[in-house]
């Protein structure tokens, strides 16, 4: 038994030392060494099965599988020679393996008929499981939450929803501990979790566990009293860290305290900061735990300048001015980490390293070790879409043109309907200022259902980060558009060859997290812009478009477990992580354009049939095929001067990065902005599946049509990449 007992702490000990040295490593060394122990495993179950061990007596497991969970052991005795030692090894993990299944009275004994033959004769006894957890004296914490972590354990080892629980008596001491670990959590300091009493029927198949808890004081922060120079209101202070102040007193809670101050005096200038919380549970009156904070700010810093290193191709100033800019204000973190997400944001760099360097007494440098990416990239791309069927395309960008971290891009694509060509050149920081500036030239060919078009033209946007959230833009566009085949009747069509150049604004409010993956919280946009004769423009009109979209958590209320027994099927943790990937998103736009000039007298229309919205499609009321919802000249879609969309989905996970999604969606199109409002809505009901990338999901939806027209379809399925909206 001592020899067995310390070969159980050896292996603990191997796995905590191993664990402890793990750090940096580099990504190839760790492959290989990952390799090298999958060919390892690999030999040794060969050796293993190949052996000359004879198994007898099991019936739960077959021999194959007994001897795969001694592989190790099996390997040792073919390389070093059979000793009754390592058969001795051998019969206590194959018992090992048996009791961590719930076969508690289970026996292995080996012998050596001779010959290197090892023979390990197994009895078995009864499956035993756990019928039922009984705690007592769990006044404050709920038999369900805590049996949670009674079984964790052995849960963590088991097939996941297996219904009945087998009795490993190790770990339900383990959960026993994990118990008083959460009172202690909770801020019962003095709580007492008693090992688990166990109680078998007769034939020892069946057993209950009784779990005596004495809960004893729950502990909260009591007086907070400040030392040393605090300079700021002892109330502000409190504030600061008032989140933790109201729950429970802990160990890990009162050393939070230090972490929330330093933050708060660093965010203020205070880099060298130092604070010290110290909390006397022992001189706790009716629970409350007084607590001392001690704190040495030292001086207020001031940004002095930045040094870069490492870089090869991109001229330092890219870097540097990105923070000098800074010069002369107090010190925050949080300018320096928005100035480094910037930066990475580029793509121009690897690796970033930014460390405050104290100069001068009382200011800060800002040393920066970079390590840049490939500026250079050429690309390739094929895809499929349910309007525009086939695509091809090709890219090329340069994200350091001559040196200066200014990015080029040029993108050719071919559709079934049509070629699009594309040159685009952006400033992130034109004269070394925040303003970004965005320069597009564009040349399309497009096969529309009705007619066909063929566009020239580009865009010049000046654009300037206000806050973290609230982007606003000025822009100048100028395009040529020619109708160079048209199916739909001349009154229909207006003006089919024309210049049109525009000014206008934008602004956009986005407070989402992670807006290419997984978008949680609002984002608001709205443009406008205005095409007058002034500009040079053949057509005139005012435009404005509006978008809201929310995207928010769905987190219903938890399921309970019910009975604090096995048969609970059930996992609330697998719940709370299948509601975590859940999502609602809620979205509304609406957009209106109105000539400045009345059309031809033989048009109906006073716009061009290209400057008109169009709804319905992958994007807008599903329902419809693309542009098909509105006005038609035989069949053909015609536009109008006023539209909405309003949709509303749930997304869930099926598996995987695998979604399923249901929504309904609705919106119209009005011919005449004179008429803007929410008259002759359409709907649609649809379902849909979503399979997330790192760039945005792909789509394929199914809209149906509840109340379709002579004219209309039942439905429209649509394939796409992207949210929806």
């Amino acid at each position: 038994m001592f020899k067995r007992a310390a070969l159980l702490f050896l292996v603990s000990a191997c796995g905590v030392a191993a664990a402890s040295g793990q750090g940096a490593v580099n990504l190839p060394q760790t492959e290989q060494r990952d390799r090298a122990q999958r060919q390892e495993s690999r030999q040794q179950e060969r050796v293993a099965q190949a052996a000359n061990l004879e198994i007898v007596g099991n019936t739960a497991y077959n021999e194959q599988e007994l001897r795969t969970h001694l592989k190790e052991q099996i390997t040792a005795i073919e390389q070093f020679g059979l000793s009754a030692a390592r058969a001795d090894d051998a019969a206590f993990f194959l018992e090992l393996y048996y009791r961590q299944r719930g076969y508690a009275d289970v026996n292995v004994r080996y012998a050596l008929p001779g010959g290197r033959r090892l023979r390990l004769t197994v009895t078995e006894g009864p499956l035993t499981t756990v019928t039922n957890v009984q705690f007592v004296g769990n006044e404050n914490q709920s038999a369900e939450k805590l049996f949670d972590y009674v079984a964790g354990p052995t849960r963590e080892r088991s097939a996941r929803g297996r219904r009945v629980l087998p009795f490993v008596a190790a770990d339900l001491e383990e959960g026993a501990d994990l118990v008083h670990r959460v009172y202690v959590a909770e801020g019962y300091l003095n709580s007492i979790v008693q090992a688990p009493h166990f109680r078998f029927n007769a034939d020892r198949t069946q057993v209950e566990v009784l779990i005596a808890i004495v809960e004893g004081r729950q502990f909260s922060f009591g007086n907070i009293d400040f030392a040393g120079r605090i300079i700021y209101d002892p109330d502000e202070l409190r504030t600061a860290m008032a989140d933790v102040l109201v729950q429970p007193y802990t160990a890990s809670r009162l050393a939070d305290i230090p972490r929330r101050l330093q933050a708060f005096f660093k965010e203020r200038g205070y880099y060298d900061v130092k604070v010290d919380a110290a909390g006397r549970p022992e001189a706790a009156r009716d629970g409350q735990v007084p607590v001392r904070i001690t704190v040495s700010p030292g001086p207020q810093y001031q940004f002095a300048g930045a040094t870069v290193t490492g870089l090869e191709r991109l001229r330092p100033s890219y870097v540097t001015r990105r923070f000098t800019a800074l010069d002369g204000r107090t010190y925050s973190p949080k300018l320096v980490d928005e100035r480094f997400r910037k930066l990475m944001r580029t793509g121009l760099f690897n690796i970033l390293q930014v460390k405050p360097t104290p100069v001068g007494g009382n200011q800060l440098r800002m040393d920066i070790t970079a390590e840049e990416a490939k500026s250079k990239e050429l690309g390739f791309s094929l895809g499929y879409g349910t309007y525009v069927g086939a695509i091809v395309g090709a890219s090329y960008r340069d994200r350091n043109l001559f040196g200066y971290g200014r990015p080029i891009s040029t993108s050719a694509e071919w559709t079934m309907r049509g070629y699009r060509g594309e040159i685009l050149f952006e400033d992130p920081y034109l004269f070394d200022t925040e303003n970004e500036l965005r320069i597009r030239l564009s040349a399309l060919t497009f096969d529309f259902d009705g007619y066909d078009k063929f566009e020239l033209g580009g865009r010049i946007e000046l654009s300037r980060q206000l806050t973290k959230s609230y982007l606003v833009g000025v822009f100048v566009t100028s395009r040529y558009v020619d109708i160079t085949k048209a199916e739909i009747l001349p009154q229909f069509l207006g003006r089919t060859s024309y210049q049109v150049n525009s000014l206008g604004m934008t602004q956009t409010l986005d407070l989402r997290s992670s807006p290419l993956v997984n978008p949680r919280g609002l984002i608001v946009d709205n443009t406008f812009d205005v095409a007058a004769d002034a500009f040079g423009s053949q057509v005139e009109f005012v435009r404005s478009t509006l978008r809201a979209t929310y995207y928010l958590p769905f987190s219903p209320r938890q399921p309970t477990l019910g009975t604090p027994g096995i048969d609970a099927d059930l996992d609330e943790g697998g719940f709370r992580r299948w509601f975590q990937r859940s999502s609602v998103a809620v979205g509304a736009r609406v957009g209106v354009i109105h000539a400045l000039h009345e059309g031809a007298d033989d048009q109906l229309y006073d716009l061009p049939i290209d400057e008109r919205f169009f709804n319905g499609g992958s994007s807008t009321v599903r329902s419809f095929g693309e542009r098909d919802l509105g006005p038609r000249d035989r069949g053909f879609p015609l536009g109008g001067e006023f539209f909405s969309v309003f949709n509303v989905e749930y997304t869930f996970p099926i598996w995987g990065e695998l979604l399923g999604a249901v929504f309904v969606d609705a919106g119209n199109l009005l011919p005449n902005a004179e008429d803007a409002g929410f008259a002759d809505m359409r709907y649609a009901v649809g379902v849909g599946l979503r399979y997330k990338l790192p760039i945005g999901p792909i789509r394929l939806d199914y809209g149906v049509n509840p109340n379709p027209r002579a004219d209309e379809d039942f439905g429209a399925f649509h394939f796409s990449f992207g949210f929806a909206f």
